[in-house]
C-alpha cells in the first residue's frame, strides 16, 4: 500500500504543478493585447518559416497532399524566377549607372 500512497502523492504534486503552469500561462496571455498578437510578435508574418510550415501541415491534414505539393513546387519556382529577375534588374541598373558616369 505504501507504493500506492507514494504514487497518489506524486500525482497530487504533478497536478499542483500543472495548475500553477496553467495560471501562469493565463496571466501571460491576459497581458497580451490583440494588437500585439497580430503585429508585435512578428510570428504571424507570412514570411516566417513557422507560418509556412503550419500552413503546409494544415493543408496536408486535409487530404489533398498532391495538390498541396504541386502548389508548393509551383510557388517555389515562381519565387526562384522572381529572385533571379530582381538580380538581373539590379545588374542592369548598376550597368546603366556605370554607363551614365562615363
Amino acid at each position: 500500500m505504501s507504493r500506492l500512497k507514494q504514487l497518489e502523492a506524486r500525482r497530487r504534486v504533478l497536478l499542483g504543478r500543472c495548475e500553477e503552469q496553467r495560471e501562469e500561462l493565463a496571466a501571460r496571455l491576459a497581458q497580451l493585447s490583440p494588437a500585439a498578437l497580430l503585429h508585435g510578435s512578428g510570428i504571424t508574418r507570412l514570411g516566417h518559416p513557422l507560418a509556412w510550415a503550419a500552413a503546409l501541415a494544415a493543408m496536408l491534414l486535409f487530404g489533398r497532399t498532391r495538390k498541396v505539393l504541386t502548389a508548393v513546387l509551383w510557388v517555389r519556382s515562381v519565387l526562384a524566377f522572381a529572385r533571379r529577375a530582381s538580380q538581373l534588374v539590379g545588374l542592369l541598373t548598376q550597368a546603366r549607372a556605370a554607363r551614365a558616369e562615363d
